[in-house]
């Protein structure tokens, strides 16, 4: 009777290590998807720093030292946008590696050209 029991209790150990087993692939698969959006969102991050920083000093590139720019900067922002510019700015979204079409609008492109875009592009 004593085998019988210590049979029993090790087939049912190793039925909780197959849990445990099963559980910690689970939760690896887990790790792994949080990893990949960390990575990402990391990429998409430097891509808006880098397009901020770029807009913000071609935006007020003599911001402190000349008043006649700040000004003329009010005027330009107050103007209508020319016809071409929203394309070239779609365009230059697209190429800094960010999707402009409608499906993707605004999120990173990470698997390199999006036919969607380059068919929005053509137009």
């Amino acid at each position: 009777m004593l085998m019988k029991d210590i049979f029993l209790r090790v087939d049912e150990l190793e039925a909780a290590l197959g849990h445990m087993h099963t559980h910690f692939g689970d939760l690896k698969l887990q790790i792994k998807e949080l990893l990949e959006e960390n990575q990402r969102l990391r990429i998409e991050n430097q891509q808006l720093r880098k397009v901020l920083k770029r807009e913000t000093t071609a935006e007020f590139p003599q911001e402190a030292t000349d008043e006649s720019a700040v000004v003329k900067g009010k005027e330009k922002s107050s103007s209508i946008v020319g016809v071409g510019e929203g394309h070239d700015n779609l365009a230059r979204l697209y190429h800094e590696g960010f999707h402009i079409c409608n499906v993707y609008y605004g999120h990173l492109r990470l698997e390199g050209d999006c036919l969607f875009c380059l068919s929005f592009l053509s137009k």
